[in-house]
């Protein structure tokens, strides 16, 4: 519910910012404006973002979020009532405050569910947008400035109905276990259906991982100590550009978009809109079901390549001129952009936020997750700010930014990401111990490297000497020297469990 009346916001506030009754009472905003306006409430949810974990860990997950959610609900009253743009801004920032305060689905999730479960807030999102663009498409036709305040009551109405709502729902085990409440725990992992034998694997003994809540600065920096590293700054990574795909430009300003590639009226896409979002709904459906049987990295590879396909032939139509209100292009567009969206809501839009959850240790969940909520806020910002700008002075330049940028992305995930799907979130530690796929490429080619190099210096007439292990050692030395010499050596096992000592002497 609580991505469902964020996502609302993401679905109604491009096209409320191109009503006519918006316009007259709050004004014209250009560009820079528009998307000042419109990004703002993710800048001021970055902030929350990275101390909302330790807020977490010391009042406990539901609090926070009900307190992001009371927060959301006066900042929405006030952009419903506002009759000036500063009035409106401090709404808008108010919002941005609430909606970075906590989560805690993985947390309460079993491993068996966990996926099903973590991409619940996804198919909330994808609600939240439907309802946000059907919302403005039938609001558009009154006349009165209720036409644009109305979207922020509903948004208002959400919100503290999640606020009501916390108040009946399970606390995180986890959070109880870590501070001394194992009685109330075991109450409600029953409650949560979680088996007995997980919940003594996973949650019961999560009091060794942490047996007291980090101060935040001891939080942020233990997240990037050495033991917690790799995994921070992956979630980091990928919250990050699952955003800078472009995601945000097409959800904020679809309106936008379909009327740039020549739908004939506001009403028209509005509604092509409002379609986009029912289809993001209708996928998110299977996804949800199905999420626990696809693993991460198939989502994010296949998914990813989907993503920057659809972007980059946009920017090439755009840069082609091929794009016209009448020509066949124009469709190709339309296609494309749906297909953006429902690939982004079938692969990076849920896995992106599970992996991110789920790849951290108990001790730093909270800390890591809520950095890289920040960083993910922060990335929302910027593409939402910079969006309107790009179309403003480029057709197709934003498209060949987020193309590029996500083939990175997928790029770099296939060589470091390792798979997560069906582990419990204690033995996914074992999973960042391999090496990557990269190293291990690098690894085996500079073995077989020093192998060649090492046979051919060894033919050349070289210092051999076995040595088997166990106290009884045989050596056969065979050493040229030539003037003063210098040595290196290498080892390498031999058939029979041996060492192979090889030394290289070289004149000088």
């Amino acid at each position: 519910m609580g991505k469902s009346f964020q996502l609302f916001d993401t679905g109604s506030i491009g096209a409320i910012t191109e009503m006519k009754s918006f316009l007259e009472t709050i004004g014209h905003l250009r560009p820079i404006m528009r998307g000042f306006t419109v990004s703002l409430i993710m800048l001021t949810g970055a902030f929350p973002s990275f101390f909302a974990g330790q807020l977490a860990d010391r009042f406990g997950r539901l609090a926070i979020v009900m307190a992001g959610a009371i927060v959301f609900a006066v900042g929405a009253v006030m952009q419903g009532t506002a009759n000036r743009l500063p009035v409106f801004l401090a709404g808008r920032a108010l919002c941005g405050l609430g909606e970075g305060l906590g989560r805690y689905i993985t947390e309460i999730a079993p491993s068996l569910r966990r996926g099903a479960l973590v991409s619940l807030p996804q198919f909330g999102a994808a609600a939240g947008v439907c309802l946000g663009y059907f919302t403005c498409y039938a609001t558009v036709r009154i006349s009165s400035s209720m036409s644009w305040r109305i979207p922020f009551i509903i948004q208002a109405v959400q919100s503290i109905l999640l606020a009501i709502f916390c108040v009946f729902l399970p606390t995180s085990p986890r959070w109880l276990v870590l501070h001394g409440k194992r009685a109330r725990a075991l109450k409600e992992i029953e409650r949560l259906n979680i088996s007995r034998v997980e919940a003594e694997k996973d949650i019961l003994n999560a009091v060794h991982e942490q047996s007291s809540s980090p101060s935040t600065i001891e939080g942020l920096f233990m997240i990037f100590r050495r033991r917690y590293r790799a995994r921070t700054i992956l979630a980091l990574f990928t919250l990050g550009m699952i955003q800078l795909c472009g995601i945000d430009g097409v959800l904020y300003y679809a309106p936008t978009l379909f009327t740039q590639a020549g739908m004939p009226s506001q009403t028209a896409s509005f509604l092509a809109s409002g379609v986009s979002a029912i289809l993001m709904l209708a996928v998110s459906i299977p996804r949800v079901l199905y999420s626990d049987r696809m693993g991460r990295r198939t989502s994010i590879i296949a998914g990813g390549l989907a993503l920057s396909f659809c972007m980059l032939i946009i920017g090439a139509l755009y840069a082609s001129s091929s794009v016209h209100a009448t020509g066949p292009a124009r469709w190709v567009v339309v296609v494309l952009i749906f297909v953006f969206a429902l690939t982004y809501c079938f692969t990076w839009g849920i896995v992106g936020k599970i992996y991110a959850s789920e790849i951290q240790y108990a001790r730093t969940r909270a800390a890591a997750n809520c950095l890289a909520q920040g960083l993910n806020f922060f990335a929302n910002w910027l593409v939402a700010f910079a969006t309107p700008v790009f179309l403003s002075t480029s057709a197709f330049g934003a498209y060949f930014l987020f193309g590029f940028l996500t083939l990175g992305t997928v790029i770099i995930l296939s060589i470091y990401m390792p798979e997560t799907r069906g582990r419990s979130l204690e033995d996914i530690q074992s999973a960042f111990q391999d090496r990557p796929v990269m190293r291990s490429w690098l690894h085996h080619i500079r073995r077989l490297i020093s192998g060649c190099v090492g046979g051919r210096e060894l033919a050349g007439g070289i210092a051999v000497s076995s040595a088997p292990t166990g106290s009884a050692r045989s050596s056969i030395e065979m050493t040229t020297v030539t003037g003063a010499a210098r040595e290196a050596g290498s080892s390498a096992r031999d058939g029979s469990g041996g060492v192979i000592h090889v030394g290289i002497v070289e004149g000088i």
